[in-house]
């Protein structure tokens, strides 16, 4: 006798699919590596070397050196997972950063161009290398999925000094939306705009420059209506919704998970 439990679609990828993770060494990133091979799927991580040197990903992961503000290195890493997988059934690209917090009118071009490279450039550069890989999951009769992570400072910057920060962030935004047109209908691309989350982001990060962000935890965290900063595993939890089969007519979303301190109209 079917039931209404046995009908219902899985609710993450399911098990043996291949998952790309970029940028999964930081706090976020360690949390969907460790959930997603618990779930049983095949996982790649991207990162930088210093970060995969700092924290390993577990083992059976496959891990491979890429730095996403170099086209080279981007290329490079891609054409090493094709060797290896063939294709790709669900991307994860949370790569990115920010750094001291400098208001925009006493900002080098040089800071600039630094944060937008990695938050925004890099972002289309894993974007445009994984299409492919993709389309080879689709032809295997696979349901492909990506999502990029953004920012709830891509729709509210409430502290000064994070412009090409917010900045990246809204344009990913964006970037999800043009993708989730122009790939559809054999991929759909979704994204995640976490607010603050307990990582050592806060602090600057984990990869190559690691800078002070000052940002007040105990102020902004007043701000929010769940009174707590948010969890890893709580926004690995809302990407590997985004890639499974329960989510399988959403696409051009962006996903807050912010404890509330946005409240879309």
């Amino acid at each position: 006798m079917t039931t209404p439990e046995s009908t219902l679609p899985s609710f993450t990828p399911l098990p043996g699919q291949r998952l790309l993770v970029v940028g999964g060494c930081g706090g976020m990133g360690r949390a969907l590596v460790r959930t997603a091979t618990a779930l049983g799927l095949r996982v790649a991580v991207l990162d930088i070397e210093h970060s995969i040197a700092q924290f390993p990903p577990p083992p059976g992961v496959l891990a491979l050196a890429c730095d996403v503000t170099r086209e080279a290195s981007v290329q490079a890493a891609f054409e090493h997972l094709a060797g290896h997988w063939g294709a790709v059934d669900a991307l994860v690209n949370l790569a990115g950063y920010t750094g001291e917090r400098v208001r925009v009118e006493d900002m080098s071009t040089a800071e600039w161009d630094d944060i937008v490279n990695t938050d925004l450039r890099g972002m289309f550069l894993v974007a445009r290398a994984c299409a492919p890989l993709l389309r080879a999951s689709a032809a295997q009769g696979q349901a492909p999925a990506a999502v990029l992570v953004s920012s709830t400072f891509g729709v509210r910057v409430p502290h000064v000094g994070y412009g090409p920060y917010a900045a990246s962030k809204a344009g990913v935004i964006n970037l999800v939306r043009a993708l989730a047109t122009e790939w559809a209908p054999a991929i759909r691309v979704n994204g995640v705009a976490p607010g603050v989350i307990d990582t050592a982001f806060l602090k600057g990060g984990t990869g190559r420059d690691v800078k002070q962000t000052g940002l007040d935890m105990e102020r902004f965290v007043q701000g929010v209506p769940l009174q707590r900063l948010g969890r890893p595993e709580e926004i690995a939890h809302a990407l590997l919704y985004l890639l499974g089969p329960a989510a399988g007519y959403i696409t051009g979303q962006t996903v807050h998970v912010n404890g509330g301190t946005h409240m879309a109209a």
